[in-house]
């Protein structure tokens, strides 16, 4: 058996090359020939082949690594202050870098939260206001910006455009797009993969839907997951990658999204009566009904104690196994002699209510749903080494990453953004920061769950499109949200200075938002604004 010497920041004791020895050992219809094979024959990042075991320094800025994961709450990080979940390679990039604390999502479902991503632009100018398509093409993308700027640019795991094979400037993508009763006739890279490694064996086989909100050991070999297979295959584009020019690599972890199915080693590091109860405000009461006839991928129900605590330890081990597959990918760093000349961001596209207030999934506006993990670590040459394992309050958004980018690849930040660059906070230039966040959701699984929000981190202000309905509070002393404070007489003025806040902010928008300084009622919703660039 191969052994290496583990990392410092690698917690677990079997290694890499040890687990996959000792599961090409146990499962005889996978050979390890077929499987090295196999591997090396998908990948499109071979082209960066080189023998250098050491990288050339990149000719103009440094590398840009993006990593980031679907539906991963924005407390389940253990840095942020969550004293069960075990994330020590992460831990250890925001004591290098700083840990954005009120970080959030504007539009907390998939798409939309990537098309923030993908543009630096607020819900309403890049037109997103809910669950749809990310469109076509946009006036500055990403990845397009970058390669402008001189990077070579890929893309690793879930994107989710329209069309999915969009590219959208990168170079090249290999997709994790995979899921339950999704469409027969697309195969996503890491789909195909898999029919090579175990051609008789089903990608499913653990039995949960996509939204499940149950959680099971996976019922194959780890090394055929999906997060196994996207962070391998990040580690073997930083292996392989000798251009001259600097790179920019997004590393999309389609976990902790649900189906919550961690190998059993990650499922086994957690119990169930240590898994933290659900934040459930007096005003939830009217969501604990459990939608009939019973389907596990339901919006809200409550479930009892036993069950949540279960889908929560499930949530905690693929969280771990992300982190681990980060581990192996800094450490991939680390041995190309690229750690120190390489922008690291770590970050999520929403968050997961996890059975909080009995809501399941996400695009409410609660900080389950929208709050997110944030973490900025800047190369070595940069300096500012005294702002290094601190953590910011500023409210920051996926509109940042853009411009962030941007500026640390020395290139000009367009004036039309919404986001700003990261590095100002880091650099203590933060007079012109934002005073809150803005977020909203256009209707998603009830005509009733549709709202707009503001929050500086300290307070939240919400506004029900649908019915009128206001909630208020006070996050400093209530960060689970559980004390609605908008029908409390002391809190009138809070109330109402928000309310005004928030008018202000639609004020572009004009009807059907906003009508003589009034929020105005919206029960028929609106999916994408006038801004929202459609197809020629």
């Amino acid at each position: 058996m191969v052994r290496l010497v583990p990392a410092p920041n690698i917690l677990y004791a079997v290694t890499f090359v040890e687990r996959i020895d000792m599961s090409f050992h146990r499962q005889d219809y996978i050979s390890r020939r077929r499987f090295l094979k196999g591997a090396a024959a998908l990948t499109c990042v071979s082209t960066f082949a080189s023998h250098d075991p050491l990288a050339a320094q990149p000719e103009n800025g440094p590398n840009i690594l993006y990593l980031m994961t679907d539906q991963m709450r924005g407390d389940c990080i253990a840095c942020a202050g969550n004293s069960v979940i075990k994330t020590p390679n992460l831990d250890a990039l925001a004591r290098e870098g700083t840990l954005f604390s009120c970080a959030h999502s504007s539009t907390p479902t998939c798409t939309p939260a990537r098309s923030a991503l993908l543009t630096g632009l607020s819900p309403w100018h890049h037109g997103m206001l809910g669950f749809g398509e990310v469109a076509d093409q946009y006036r500055v993308e990403l990845p397009q910006a970058l390669r402008d700027a001189g990077y070579w640019t890929f893309g690793i795991g879930k994107m989710h455009w329209a069309p999915r094979r969009s590219l959208h400037g990168f170079h090249g993508t290999l997709l994790d797009e995979t899921s339950p009763g999704r469409s027969k006739t697309f195969a996503s890279d890491y789909e195909r993969w898999f029919k090579k490694q175990a051609p008789d064996l089903d990608p499913f086989a653990t039995r949960l839907g996509w939204n499940d909100c149950r959680a099971r050991v996976y019922a194959l070999p780890e090394e055929l997951h999906p997060t196994w297979w996207t962070g391998q295959e990040a580690v073997e584009f930083i292996e392989r990658y000798h251009k001259p020019a600097p790179f920019l690599l997004k590393v999309s972890f389609v976990r902790p999204h649900s189906p919550y199915d961690p190998p059993k080693r990650f499922m086994d590091m957690y119990a169930e009566d240590d898994m933290p109860d659900p934040h459930i405000g007096k005003w939830a009461a009217r969501f604990s009904e459990v939608e009939q006839p019973m389907r596990y991928n339901l919006w809200h129900g409550d479930l009892g104690l036993k069950h949540t605590r279960h889908s929560r330890r499930g949530y905690y081990g693929s969280v771990t196994f992300v982190d681990e597959q980060i581990g192996l990918i800094l450490r991939a760093l680390k041995k190309r002699h690229m750690y120190d000349n390489t922008l690291i961001i770590f970050l999520a596209d929403h968050g997961d209510m996890l059975g909080d207030h009995h809501h399941w999934r996400k695009s409410y506006p609660y900080e389950g749903s929208t709050k997110v993990p944030m973490i900025l670590r800047w190369p070595k040459s940069m300096g500012y080494d005294n702002r290094r394992g601190t953590t910011l309050a500023h409210p920051v958004e996926l509109r940042d990453v853009l411009p962030t980018f941007l500026d640390v690849a020395g290139a000009d930040i367009p004036d039309h953004l919404d986001g700003m660059s990261l590095l100002n906070l880091v650099r203590h230039e933060s007079t012109r920061w934002r005073p809150y966040v803005d977020m909203e959701h256009n209707v998603c699984y009830h005509r009733e769950n549709h709202w707009n929000a503001l929050t500086d981190g300290k307070i939240k202000y919400i506004y029900n499109a649908c019915t009128g309905r206001e909630q208020l509070f006070d996050l400093a002393s209530d960060p689970g949200e559980t004390h609605n404070l908008a029908e409390e007489h002391a809190r009138q003025k809070t109330l109402k200075d928000w309310r005004n806040q928030l008018v202000r902010h639609l004020e572009e928008r004009g009807k059907p938002f906003v009508s003589d300084g009034e929020l105005l009622r919206r029960p028929q919703g609106l999916l994408y604004s006038p801004m929202y660039p459609r197809p020629v």
